[in-house]
């Protein structure tokens, strides 16, 4: 898959380079990067906008309290998914993503260096520069490697996508908006009333 020339970081990596996690690991960089398959991406060059920050603040904080007592875990970026194809050893394993928000509920695929393999839910939160990044290469990636569903935010349009997992490929709802109530299938119990969510974002 060809990817924007805006988003591939030039140095010290070469545009026709293919890295593996054990190459991440081994970059003293100051800027977060990620890898889908084997490509780095890097994040927008100026920090998220305000607006970006307190949804993935606001949406970890609800689910965080949700999910209190219970099996699964929340996480907020910066946090390391690692999406292994065949193998989990870090020179085999070519995507290593940074997802907003994300729950992971088996927690065998939990270590110190963050998640090794699909989360159950991932939400992703669309800022100026990244749209590609989200839409498709991710996309892509997250339904291959099992990621039960993958919520995508606009914050300035106020919508929300979720793609299902059925089958091994995604199913979309509907786009979601303020006066809507989502409910995850992969979250058990999990409700977001958007008109209050997007009021408190304001």
């Amino acid at each position: 898959m060809e990817s924007d020339e805006k988003d591939l970081v030039k140095e010290p990596f070469t545009e026709y380079g293919v890295y593996s996690y054990a190459d991440y690991l081994s970059w003293e960089i100051d800027e977060m990067v990620e890898l889908i398959k084997g490509k780095v991406f890097r994040s927008a060059a100026a920090a998220p906008r305000r607006k970006h920050q307190k949804i993935v603040l606001r949406l970890g904080s609800e689910l965080l309290n949700f999910l209190e007592k219970k099996s699964c875990e929340v996480f907020i970026a910066p946090f390391d998914v690692r999406l292994p194809v065949k193998s989990r050893k870090n020179e085999d394993i070519f995507t290593v993503v940074q997802p907003e928000v994300c729950v992971v509920c088996d927690r065998s695929k939990l270590d110190e260096a963050g998640c090794v393999g699909a989360p159950d839910l991932i939400v992703e939160v669309l800022s100026p520069g990244n749209n590609k990044k989200e839409l498709q290469n991710k996309y892509e990636v997250y339904e291959e490697s099992g990621v039960s569903e993958y919520w995508i935010i606009s914050p300035y349009e106020e919508t929300l996508m979720i793609n299902s997992l059925t089958d091994g490929k995604y199913v979309a709802t509907r786009l979601f908006t303020r006066g809507d109530i989502v409910k995850s299938k992969c979250v058990s119990g999990f409700e977001l009333d958007l008109e209050e969510f997007f009021e408190k974002i304001d």
